[in-house]
């Protein structure tokens, strides 16, 4: 969604201002294409309130750098998001300079609705409610407009039924922005857990702003009695093409790690020398225990509820430190290694069984790691064993 990199400082208006009775206003849905960055790559989506002296923007996608600890936060899922104004000409700028395409469409709020919407975006734009937790499933960007128009207009707002043949989880639809960008991709599958493989029903693939889009053109509202669409046809603001994104296969993940695998095996195989084994071993389970910290940290330490229950933790497990240990000290610590053989082998079965569960990169790393785990497990029937050296 949208990043901004200064937070903008502003008054906020007293809630008079933003609903004035017999005040003729318009509401519309911005939604703006995605870009190549990759905080850009889903869109982005804000709402848009005309009347005959204000033109204005509100944006929910907004947080602040100078925060304390911003990393840290960041990474423990407890950064604040904002709501922030700006004036619709300043807002397109950006999109102008990335070249990105805005459509605008009119939603279609009688007087009491947008009245009540405007008022719930004051109450929003107080100080002591301007920032929230962000969410990225729940509580982004666009849940938040999608959640303050179900509330402007009641029980008068009508979704579709699911089409119960064709059902996405939240990770099949994340996987569809970030297919250009395999490295991208297969770094979000390593950190989302199983929360991002339940299903997401029609409101809540809204999470993402240009589903938001198609779902909520959608929507029907009940206007005594007579059914009508939610939006009006969409208007081009900004008419860019969508950013083509060259991939080369030689140069994505899957064959990169192929390519690792197999010269590894190679180089294990024609050099036998222990010193070195053991030098490369060290340089290879230092890798994967980095990895497996990532694995620990994200499971159990961060209030981000997408990364918990990652079955990637069966195979970059802290199993791996002792292997790491063992080759430091070089000990044969038989019994690590095989626990890691077999966890390895676990993993490697369910990606099989279950593709949808893992990154097909992951393959060859586990190929790697089961190799060179089985090397130093006393294994007779592995060729490459350190203890025919």
């Amino acid at each position: 969604m949208k990043r901004i990199f200064i937070l903008f400082i502003f008054i906020v208006l007293p809630a008079s201002l933003y609903c004035q009775p017999g005040q003729a206003a318009e509401v519309f849905l911005i939604t703006c294409g995605p870009g190549t960055e990759t905080y850009s790559i889903y869109g982005h989506s804000a709402l848009r309130i005309t009347d005959a002296t204000t033109d204005i923007v509100y944006n929910w996608g907004v947080f602040d750098f100078s925060t304390p600890h911003f990393a840290w936060k960041f990474a423990k899922g407890r950064l604040n998001y904002l709501l922030d104004t700006e004036r619709f000409n300043n807002f397109l700028q950006e999109y102008i300079y990335e070249k990105r395409w805005v459509l605008s469409q009119k939603i279609n709020l009688d007087e009491d609705e947008t009245d009540t919407l405007r008022y719930l975006i004051s109450e929003n734009l107080k100080p002591e409610n301007m920032e929230y937790r962000y969410d990225f499933f729940y509580d982004d960007c666009s849940t938040r407009i999608r959640d303050i128009l179900e509330k402007s207009i009641g029980k008068k707002l009508f979704y579709p039924p699911d089409d119960k043949k064709t059902r996405f989880s939240f990770r099949d639809k994340i996987n569809e922005y970030q297919r250009p960008y395999p490295w991208l991709n297969m770094g979000i599958d390593l950190l989302i857990g199983t929360p991002g493989d339940k299903t997401a029903g029609f409101r809540d693939r809204m999470f993402l702003p240009l589903e938001m889009q198609k779902e909520l053109s959608q929507a029907l509202v009940n206007r005594e009695g007579k059914m009508i669409p939610l939006l009006q046809n969409p208007v081009n603001v900004l008419d860019y093409s969508s950013p083509k994104v060259r991939q080369h296969f030689f140069a994505s993940p899957l064959f990169v790690f192929t390519a690792a695998f197999i010269i590894l095996m190679l180089f294990f195989a024609l050099i036998r020398k222990r010193k070195i084994n053991n030098i490369m071993d060290i340089i290879i389970f230092l890798i994967f225990s980095l990895l497996a910290i990532l694995m620990i940290f994200f499971n159990f330490f961060t209030d981000h509820e997408q990364l918990r229950k990652n079955l990637n933790i069966i195979w970059l497990n802290p199993f791996l430190f002792l292997c790491l240990t063992s080759l430091i000290l070089n000990k044969d610590w038989h019994i690590w290694f095989r626990i890691v053989f077999f966890l390895s082998l676990l993993a490697f079965v369910i990606q099989i069984l279950f593709p949808h569960a893992f990154n097909n990169a992951f393959i060859p790393l586990l190929m790697i790691l089961m190799l060179r785990s089985s090397s130093r497990a006393g294994f007779s029937w592995n060729p490459l064993s350190v203890e025919s050296i």
